[in-house]
């Protein structure tokens, strides 16, 4: 391991007269629009964005967690467990990709701050213009400025899925509330929206089980999302769903509120899963098919519902080919919720915050989306709302989320400062 690069990784910058990302913060100069050429401007946004990414990061924490690592890599017994390994040396390798890049960041500012400040010195009179009268030196550090000032903002929004589990795919499992067939067609609505909200970001998509209700809609539904950071996205929307319209199922054309509870389960991929599964632990049923008929209906009993004796968590499939891929599926979906109420167990013996993603409360909506009589979809946790359901219901989650995520993370402040 190169302690070089390691101690690098760790070291505030700071321009040559010791100037850093603090400093600046510190001496509060003024943010213009980003069109406007002044490059304390565009220094000071670039600083707030750093001090950002650093507090999101938990960069005290990062610290002190990369040196555990770096003592555990140099063990010579380390390997004789590849896979524990293999997860050390996953966990290093991003924590230290993260921080170079960020005093990366540090270093360029540095560098283009410290050549504005010797053009300066020799043309004092044109601090604040760009014009023939600049070395290209200063000018190119102003347009390099603006640019890392443009870039840095991308990265502060990388940095709000910095958890340890937020990489990875995930299943995003809805059900039916209490309310019958209203309650089930408002469940079928909240999985098609996920389902066009995956698509919208380039997300693969496979339904792995799927419970039609009598009359419409669904009880349940489970759909595996395959894409970096589908769990880091898609774990804002946990909880329950409220909608209020006017019944398409009323004749009296009364005005109805229905429930859906979201569930969200990261697929820690080969090599992480926590918990080791016995055959001898399981219960394996297999049953017809369900479905709306027709010519492909399926007539054999090829769909597989699992169940973990010791914990009474189940799995079911439905909708692969034959019975061997619905288990195979099954399996996948059973790994990884006993995968998550182990992270929950451990979480809560460590006394550290966690959402439960499996015991949904109906009385605590995170957001409601009201048709009637008025137009509107608020989020209760962070009090962001738009006034366009429909572009919601087809997908167009992204503002939800983000101001979700930006909320949680940003409302930690003894993480960094």
């Amino acid at each position: 391991m190169d302690l070089g690069q390691e101690t690098a990784a760790v070291v505030e910058a700071s321009t040559s007269d010791g100037l850093t990302v603090e400093g600046i913060i510190a001496n509060n100069w003024i943010i213009y629009d980003e069109n406007e050429s002044d490059w304390k401007s565009h220094a000071a946004a670039i600083a707030q964005s750093i001090h950002l990414i650093k507090k999101r990061l938990r960069w005290k924490k990062l610290i002190p967690r990369l040196e555990i690592l770096s003592e555990q890599l140099n063990k010579p017994d380390l390997w004789d467990d590849p896979t524990h390994a293999g997860k050390i040396s996953r966990e290093h390798g991003s924590i230290m990709s993260k921080m170079k890049e960020v005093n990366g960041f540090e270093q360029e500012l540095f560098e283009h701050i410290d050549m504005i400040k010797l053009a300066r010195e020799e043309n004092d009179s044109e601090l604040e213009l760009v014009g023939p009268h600049f070395s290209l030196s200063r000018h190119e550090s102003l347009k390099a400025l603006h640019t890392l000032r443009s870039n840095i903002k991308e990265k502060e929004l990388e940095a709000l899925l910095a958890g340890e589990q937020d990489s990875c795919s995930c299943f995003i499992e809805v059900q039916a509330g209490a309310g019958g067939t209203e309650s089930m067609d408002w469940a079928s609505m909240v999985m098609q929206m996920y389902k066009s909200w995956a698509e919208r970001r380039g997300f693969g998509i496979t339904v792995v089980d799927e419970m039609p209700g009598e009359l419409a809609g669904i009880k349940r539904a489970t759909i595996k999302v395959d894409g970096e950071y589908a769990f880091g996205y898609a774990k804002a929307e946990v909880g329950a769903h409220r909608l209020v319209r006017i019944s398409p199922f009323d004749s009296n054309k009364r005005r109805h509120t229905s429930f859906a509870s979201v569930a969200v389960i990261p697929i820690l991929g080969d090599g992480s899963t926590r918990v080791q599964i016995n055959e001898s632990d399981l219960r394996i049923e297999r049953y017809r098919s369900g479905g709306a008929g027709g010519q492909s209906v399926n007539t054999t009993d090829s769909a597989v519902r699992i169940t973990h004796i010791p914990t009474g968590v189940t799995a079911s499939c439905q909708n692969e080919r034959s019975q061997h891929q619905n288990k195979a599926s099954a399996m996948a979906v059973l790994q990884s919720r006993l995968d998550q109420l182990e992270m929950e167990r451990q979480a809560k013996i460590n006394a550290e915050h966690t959402v439960s993603l499996t015991d949904i409360n109906f009385g605590s909506q995170i957001r409601s989306y009201v048709l009637h009589p008025y137009r509107m979809v608020k989020d209760h946790r962070t009090e962001y709302e738009v006034s366009d359901p429909d572009s919601v219901l087809e997908g167009d989650l992204d503002g939800f989320i983000l101001s979700f995520l930006s909320a949680s993370l940003d409302k930690n402040k003894d993480d960094y400062l």
